[in-house]
């Protein structure tokens, strides 16, 4: 029995990780193809390389998006196994054909007169969509790949090969408009979506924790294990000015869950004292997986 329910838990996560991609990506391809490509901004990573193809042969993004990042998910399939590429491929292939649908739905320049707006909105759209695919473990691809190639071989930071690679594609933009403005408007899309980035993959992880003393501190230990399901901590610890012996319980939630926990602790105790605090990244059972970096290669 246990068995099933951790499988039907496993698969209910996986299904979450893969309908929060597909959002991500969405969202991903209205920022890029109704927003920042038809205003020839140009993106970092392998949506820039294919947006200056697009305005030097006028080939389809998406091809060239998909070739690109075919050719590199068969480097990455041999080189790092499938279980990395797994979502990545998903990814690529939502994206490829969420472009085309948005292309096919929408042929228009929107915000022609207002490019820097069209910056940022666009912007604004591609980094939660990419932050939505991180979250989920999964990522669009392109430079994300190449990184993690030389990660394993070499002890360089993931952050700094995308970086360099998406300010070289950038920069590259020059020789394509002869227009420095254009390529200043692709730094900012740079930052803004490396900002956004953060923000949805730190909201993601949200979490909270309780410290809560009460002499029915037993009875708010076994409501919380009941709802919301989360397991309570025994402190023992001991007043400065009275010296008299205290329980604390310290618990760990998301943060969703905190009102749910006030109410609760308000009906039991309404005297109780209660320290409650934000933490980012919470890892075990119940929360989110733990990442570990890969280790360099030895060899």
């Amino acid at each position: 029995m246990n068995k099933i329910k951790i499988s039907r838990k496993s698969l209910m996560a996986e299904l979450r990780d893969y309908l929060m991609i597909t959002i991500g990506m969405i969202s991903y391809s209205i920022g890029w193809s109704v927003f920042l490509l038809p205003n020839e901004i140009v993106l970092g990573g392998v949506s820039g390389i294919s947006s200056l193809i697009y305005w030097v042969t006028d080939f389809p993004v998406q091809l060239s998006y998909f070739a690109i990042n075919a050719v590199l998910l068969l480097f990455a399939l041999k080189i790092m196994g499938l279980k990395f590429c797994a979502k990545t491929i998903f990814a690529v292939v939502t994206l490829t054909c969420a472009i085309s649908v948005c292309q096919y739905f929408y042929q228009g320049r929107l915000l022609a007169d207002q490019p820097f707006m069209a910056t940022i909105i666009g912007s604004v759209f591609c980094g939660c969509g990419v932050g939505l695919g991180l979250s989920a473990n999964g990522s669009t691809g392109g430079t994300d790949i190449i990184a993690a190639i030389i990660n394993k071989y070499r002890d360089i930071s993931l952050g700094r090969v995308i970086l360099l690679c998406d300010l070289f594609i950038i920069t590259s933009s020059y020789f394509v408009f002869k227009d420095f403005e254009k390529v200043l408007y692709g730094y900012v899309v740079l930052y803004i979506v490396a900002f956004c980035i953060d923000q949805v993959v730190n909201s993601m992880q949200r979490s909270v924790q309780f410290f809560i003393i009460s002499e029915k501190y037993e009875e708010i230990g076994k409501r919380i294990g009941e709802y919301p399901r989360r397991g309570c901590t025994i402190i023992n610890g001991q007043g400065f000015y009275s010296g008299n012996e205290v329980k604390m319980l310290f618990v760990l939630a998301k943060k969703r869950e905190a009102s749910a926990i006030f109410q609760l602790i308000n009906e039991i105790d309404p005297h109780a004292f209660v320290s409650q605090s934000a933490v980012i990244g919470v890892y075990g059972e119940g929360f989110d997986r733990m990442k570990v970096g890969r280790k360099p290669h030895r060899p």
